[in-house]
């Protein structure tokens, strides 16, 4: 039986508009009414996360910043697992010598030193993981979806970096260029033994501790509900994804997901502007149901 599905947002979840899709959310509570409990795991802050839920009065647990964070249904605080002060101290300097155009994320949000550039890279987002979106439309929505999170500016982040209260959970590059740009800074990272460095987008690379990652939160998350990783559902497109996927009894790769995602997966459904994570849910439903009459016919 399946009793636990966990859901990516961007490019899984969301839609071309970024937002969850009627069709998402109403089989979101199918899952709900037949048992199943449905959770999001994302890269996203949980400010960034709640409120694309909310709209829908859907009120999840939530894996976020790649498994840095894990909070119930209620909202309570389950696993915290920040970068260290030497690991943040390394990566600044290596994404700074490279030139990269970087944001902070800390326990209580997002830091950045240039709204031109996070507009610019949201921007960069939403047209890769939406092809069919226009840039000038991409800027718009952008800038719009600013307007809905916690971003604090700052014109340094020296001072952030050097006060001892502030935990940094996630560290987010970026380069319109791509992976080829970014290749190297994520392997000069990887070497260091203890960084996860994964990707939400062709554009960007995602470094957290090597313990914050949504396979071992899910699976941590679970085990605290008195369930097993062979009893999860976990569906998603990119890399920050691999390790649910892998570790999920059933994993899925969206339609639009890369390449490599699709490799691991044991299924693969619909893409993000076709409601894809709503036949997954149908799909385990089915799968339960299937469970519970063979149960009934021995």
């Amino acid at each position: 039986m399946i009793k636990i599905i966990a859901s990516d947002m961007d490019g899984t979840l969301l839609n071309d508009q970024m937002q969850v899709s009627p069709a998402n959310a109403a089989a979101i509570r199918r899952a709900q009414a037949g048992g199943i409990e449905f959770m999001v795991a994302t890269g996203r802050a949980l400010a960034e996360a709640q409120p694309l839920m909310a709209a829908h009065d859907l009120h999840p647990a939530f894996i976020t910043l790649n498994g840095a964070r894990v909070f119930d249904a209620e909202g309570s605080l389950k696993v915290d697992v920040p970068l260290t002060p030497a690991s943040v101290s390394r990566i600044t300097t290596l994404l700074d010598a490279d030139h990269l155009y970087y944001e902070l994320v800390t326990a209580t949000g997002v830091v950045s030193n240039s709204k031109v550039s996070r507009i610019q890279n949201i921007a960069d987002l939403l047209v890769n993981l939406n092809p069919d979106t226009t840039y000038k439309i991409a800027v718009a929505l952008a800038a719009a979806r600013l307007e809905l999170m916690n971003i604090t500016y700052v014109p340094d982040y020296a001072p952030l970096l050097a006060d001892p209260n502030v935990e940094i959970m996630k560290i987010i590059a970026f380069s319109s260029a791509g992976q080829q740009v970014l290749a190297g800074p994520k392997a000069a990272l990887e070497a260091q033994g203890d960084l996860i460095v994964t990707a939400s987008a062709e554009t960007n690379i995602e470094i957290n501790d090597r313990r914050a990652q949504k396979g071992l939160a899910l699976a941590a998350y679970a085990a605290q509900q008195g369930v097993t990783m062979a009893e999860c559902m976990a569906i998603g497109d990119n890399l920050n994804d691999a390790s649910m996927i892998q570790r999920a009894g059933f994993g899925v790769a969206m339609g639009n997901a890369v390449p490599a995602i699709k490799q691991l997966a044991w299924a693969t459904t619909g893409t993000n502007t076709e409601d894809g994570v709503a036949q997954a849910i149908d799909r385990a439903l089915e799968i339960n149901r299937q469970e519970a009459d063979d149960g009934l016919l021995h």
